[in-house]
């Protein structure tokens, strides 16, 4: 962290309560890049919005969403301001293989793709190995992922049924895939936790978000100390 960002940050300290920093301090110790989520043209609002809830609430930093012919919209009443905390990559580019492009970043960034489909050539979340990173992509409701993710993903995977229905809803199918790797990766030697670099810029991001009129205590702060 630079030296102003780090003052930054400390002006705004003492605008928060010592129990909400501890709690930020708790929650930014529980994030991790290790794992993230893929939504591709999810079409329906509140299903968009409660995935992304529960991947906040399960410690996931970043969402990547495909907007190749569904715009990504939200309901506020099923989000709970869930979008506030973490970090959405949106790839919406006309004309552009927009899955193409997210899996390209993906790769770049180390992550393994793994892509939900129900074909027998799968391999079941339980038995994915979490030592290296991983994306878990997800289609839309009705077409599920597109012929694209499916032929370029590292691995098909499914979660095991044991009912007569063929599929869970896509917010529980996220909840399920996500705790199962998660819990394995917490429980593992893998290195899955923020670096100290990257808590610290995430601490000052959070901060702006809590402290109320944080924009203009920042620009008068930056001004006393020019």
């Amino acid at each position: 962290m630079n030296s102003k960002t780090k003052k930054v940050t400390d002006h705004f300290s003492q605008y928060i309560s010592d129990h909400k920093k501890q709690f930020i301090e708790k929650v930014l110790n529980e994030r991790t890049h290790h794992i993230t989520l893929v939504l591709e043209d999810i079409y329906q609002s509140q299903n968009a919005s409660a995935v992304v809830r529960t991947c906040e609430c399960l410690g996931l930093q970043n969402i990547h969403i495909i907007e190749e012919d569904t715009k990504y919209s939200v309901n506020k009443r099923v989000l709970k301001g869930a979008n506030k905390w973490i970090d959405l990559h949106r790839y919406k580019m006309k004309g552009f293989n927009n899955t193409e492009i997210c899996f390209r970043k993906l790769r770049e960034e180390g992550y393994q793709i793994l892509v939900t489909d129900p074909s027998p050539d799968g391999r079941s979340i339980n038995e994915i190995s979490v030592d290296n990173k991983i994306a878990i992509v997800m289609g839309n409701e009705l077409k599920g992922t597109s012929d694209y993710a499916l032929t370029h993903a590292d691995q098909k995977i499914f979660i095991p049924m044991h009912g007569f229905t063929e599929s869970f809803n896509i917010s529980v199918s996220a909840a399920i895939c996500l705790n199962t790797l998660l819990t394995k990766v917490r429980e593992s030697n893998t290195s899955w936790q923020l670096s100290i670099e990257e808590k610290e810029l995430l601490r000052l991001q959070w901060y702006r978000k809590v402290v109320r009129r944080s924009d203009l205590i920042e620009q008068e702060f930056l001004r006393s100390i020019a």
